[in-house]
This record gives structure tokens, C-alpha cells and sequence, in this order.
């Protein structure tokens, strides 16, 4: 049941993320489930050296990411700000990041195969840079171990699928109850997911004279994709703690 003390908008967000979370919980459709059957068959034939060499290399990336994001990311963009103005205010900053990908996306697939390897790092430290806006934006410190954390499984749910998605979302609405109990990312799954997810997309931005199309319209769809999983997951967390999301 809606909590009274919500007003019209917190309404409407309320009625917004029980349609996300169908769309999350929703049975993958076939092709999606032989998609991940084909991967998990690649991904049992690669030796295990090459699982844990591509999973540590991930992880060191990442977390060069957080640290250079945390010193120049703006703490305390939302106070005294209603949730309509800091979802305002994310959709700005979303429209900002979003051309600076696109362009980005666009140039190193122009430049051919070699430079566009290179957008794997830069597109990744564009979209964590986003992320630690977005917790500013909806009041959360990232100084904080556990908020980095929780904007890590953001990055995961966002770039994730079937099992891992539903695992990560009941993570995220229950952070509060649970955050507690994780003092550390699942970085096989984290670098899995997300390599899968974007394997394909990646590799036809490699292709002499698609690359710079590929690549902008994307850099484009999945900045706009993780905003809209930021932006949701993030208004999940401040209403859950009320208590009335089910």
C-alpha cells in the first residue's frame, strides 16, 4: 500500500518502479536464453588462467576508475533538493554524459581495430564518472566503501542478465538490510556480465566503416540504458527505506 505522507510525484514514481521491476523479473525470451547458453559454452572452453587473468585486469581497471571519480566528482549535489528536482537534475547530467560517449563512441570507432580497443577503458571510465554524479545527485557519499559498492551492482544490474539481473536487483532493494553482510563484489560475475552483454555491439564497432556508427549509437543507447537503471535504482533505495515498495 502507498504510504499518505508521499506526494503526486513520489506517486508516480512508486508506479513507475513496479513496471521496472516487471521488466527486470520478466523470463528471458529464447533467443536471449541461447545467447547465454552459446557464452557459457565459450566461457567453459577458455582455460581458467585466462577467466582469472581478464577477471583481475577488470577489477584493477575499476578501481582506478572509482578512485579518479570519487576526487573529482562534486559531493553533495542534491541537498534540499525534492526527488523530482534530482531526477531533474540526473536527466541533466545524463544528456551531458551521454554526447560526451556518443562522441567518444564515434571516434575511436572511426580510428580502426587498435584505437578501438581503447574505448573498452575510456567508455567504462565515462560510465562509472556517471555513476558517482548520480550518487551525488540522490544524496549518498561515495566516500563511503559501501556506497561504491552499491554503485557497483547499479553498474551490474545495469549490464547483466536473466540470473545475475534478478540476483542484483533483491541485492539493490534490499541494500539497507544486506549491505552489512558484503565486503566484497562477486568480480567473476561483475566482469562476465558485462563482457557478455556488450560482446557483439563491441565487436562490430570494429568493422571498417561501421565502427564510427556502432560506436556512437552504442556509446549513445547504453549510457542511456545505465542512467535509466541509475535513476530507478537509486529512487528504489530512498523509498524502500520508507517502507512501501513491495
Amino acid at each position: 500500500m502507498i504510504n499518505r505522507l508521499m506526494n503526486e510525484y513520489e506517486k508516480k514514481v512508486y508506479e513507475e518502479l513496479i513496471i521496472w521491476k516487471h521488466e527486470i523479473l520478466k523470463r528471458p525470451t529464447i533467443l536471449d536464453r541461447l545467447s547465454k547458453k552459446a557464452q557459457k559454452k565459450v566461457n567453459e572452453i577458455i582455460p581458467e588462467k585466462v577467466h582469472t587473468a581478464v577477471t583481475e585486469a577488470m577489477k584493477g581497471m575499476v578501481h582506478a576508475t572509482l578512485t579518479g571519480s570519487n576526487f573529482t566528482t562534486r559531493k553533495s549535489q542534491g541537498i534540499g533538493l525534492t526527488l523530482l528536482e534530482k531526477d531533474e537534475k540526473l536527466k541533466e547530467k545524463l544528456n551531458s554524459y551521454r554526447r560526451t560517449a556518443t562522441i567518444e563512441g564515434a571516434g575511436t570507432g572511426a580510428a580502426g581495430l587498435l584505437v578501438g580497443l581503447a574505448d573498452f577503458p575510456l567508455f567504462l571510465t565515462i560510465k562509472m564518472k556517471f555513476l558517482f554524479e548520480v550518487a551525488s545527485i540522490y544524496g549518498y557519499d561515495t566516500t563511503s566503501y559501501e556506497e561504491r559498492l552499491f554503485l557497483l551492482y547499479v553498474f551490474q544490474l545495469a549490464f547483466s542478465k536473466d540470473e545475475a539481473k534478478v540476483n542484483t536487483y533483491e541485492m539493490i532493494k534490499q541494500w539497507e538490510q544486506r549491505k552489512d553482510q558484503v565486503k566484497e563484489l562477486d568480480w567473476r560475475t561483475f566482469q562476465q556480465e558485462y563482457r557478455e552483454y556488450i560482446d557483439l555491439i563491441k565487436l562490430l564497432q570494429m568493422v571498417p566503416g561501421l565502427g564510427a556508427i556502432v560506436g556512437a549509437f552504442a556509446n549513445y543507447r547504453l549510457t542511456e540504458h545505465l542512467g535509466n537503471t541509475a535513476m530507478n535504482a537509486y529512487r528504489l533505495r530512498i523509498l524502500t527505506s520508507r517502507p512501501i515498495i513491495d
